[in-house]
């Protein structure tokens, strides 16, 4: 027995996700587990990914009053001058937490509001995490049990996308990177990782779908797919509309923040916004800052939904753009992203990726906790561009780099 103790610790002691597949019901972690172990094709982990699932948690519970503090001039001329001579174009909201007692705020052109793209994903999330909390107020057990066990499958929603998500078939051990098909069969823990891990907007779609018909059934939910496909068909425009509201627009003040300055306003699919009307989407670092300091408060809908979304955010499929920058290797990262981007003909100029010369939309979240193991940098960023013809991906990256060296410089004794 006690040689079975011994051989059981490592596997606890290993790093989530790469152990949370059983209970999740996320395959694909299996997936990224065996190649972390180099038991398949695979990338390894970096170090800032390989925390446990009890080390992943939320950091300001004994804060629950704190607010985004006075902004601090000097910190902000300090942000504002990392952004150099684009700076018009950019918004910056930046949380200092290293020492919690005495928070620093910086910003710039934080009530701005631009298009959030992918980062509206997390609005989506948390539209159904308060409709499944509305249904089992409280009971998280039973929660768990409709993430893990519904079943979803794809319907027309998902039209059309081209955001490849990781299935993983576990009897034959083989790993498939293709967009989200029609009848493609998951849970809804899956589901939402794959909105937002690999921001699939086939998934995200299919999340909204659900977190409408939880919302309107309640403790009925789930339905048959025959159900879901009658539902949306024989629901007048306007009553989905209002759903939709319901849905995605309220939890958004319920939860203390402000409407005008943080919205999903439709589907991520065209399929979806034929089927269910919406409106603009708009957002503001300033306001995305304030999602995330409720998040860490467990304030957002209640402590399991803060919790799972922040875990969420740290499933990420792989490092991208913001959290790609070397210089948070060794942190824990919980993020999204965002890209919307369009070309115009011009003279000499070739249309590229995150580069368009028309729009070059890029937003990133992020959460740092640095060195991931034990954390002495702790702090949020919040960050939209518009800087055409430019890289903006590579942009956030190496702004994500300046801006963790600042912080280093500026809390000496937490290096």
């Amino acid at each position: 027995m006690q040689c079975l103790v011994l051989l059981f610790l490592p596997l606890m002691s290993q790093g989530y996700p790469l152990y949370g597949s059983e209970e999740l019901g996320i395959r694909r972690l299996e997936a990224a587990r065996l190649a972390h172990e180099g038991a398949i094709r695979g990338s390894r982990r970096p170090a800032g990914e390989l925390l446990s699932r009890d080390q992943v948690d939320l950091r300001l519970l004994a804060y629950p009053e704190l607010d985004l503090p006075t902004i601090d001039a000097k910190f902000s001329a300090q942000i504002s001058r990392l952004l150099g001579k684009e700076a018009e174009h950019y918004s910056l909201s930046l949380l200092d937490l290293s020492d919690p007692e005495h928070p620093r705020y910086a910003e710039h052109n934080g009530a701005a509001r631009r298009n959030p793209g992918s980062v509206g994903k997390i609005i989506a999330a948390l539209g159904f995490f308060q409709a499944l909390a509305d249904a089992y107020p409280d009971d998280p057990a039973q929660r768990r049990a409709i993430l893990r066990d519904t079943r979803v499958i794809a319907d027309g929603f998902i039209v059309y996308d081209h955001h490849k998500v990781r299935l993983w078939n576990p009897r034959t051990r083989r790993l498939k990177r293709r967009p989200l098909q029609l009848g493609d069969e998951a849970s809804l823990w899956e589901y939402l990782d794959w909105m937002l891990s690999a921001s699939s907007n086939a998934a995200a779609a299919m999340v909204m779908q659900q977190a409408m018909l939880l919302r309107r059934f309640g403790r009925d939910y789930p339905l048959s797919p025959e159900a879901v496909e009658r539902f949306f068909r024989e629901t007048p425009r306007k009553a989905l509309g209002e759903l939709f509201i319901a849905t995605f627009h309220e939890p958004v003040t319920r939860n203390g923040l402000d409407l005008e300055r943080l919205r999903q306003g439709s589907f991520f699919t065209r399929a979806g916004k034929r089927k269910v009307p919406g409106t603009t989407s708009h957002a503001s670092t300033r306001e995305m800052l304030r999602l995330l300091l409720r998040m860490e408060q467990g304030r957002l809908v209640d402590l399991f939904s803060s919790r799972e979304l922040k875990r969420l955010l740290y499933m990420t499929e792989r490092r991208i753009r913001y959290a790609s920058a070397p210089a948070l290797r060794d942190a824990a990262v919980y993020f999204k992203s965002g890209s919307l981007y369009s070309c115009k003909p011009e003279p000499g100029f070739k249309c590229r990726k995150y580069m368009g010369n028309r729009k070059n939309l890029m937003n990133s979240v992020a959460i740092v906790e640095s060195p991931a193991d034990q954390p002495q940098l702790y702090y949020m960023a919040t960050l939209t561009s518009n800087v055409l013809r430019e890289n903006s991906a590579v942009a956030h990256q190496t702004l994500a780099t300046r801006i963790h060296r600042l912080l280093q410089r500026n809390n000496p004794a937490k290096r």
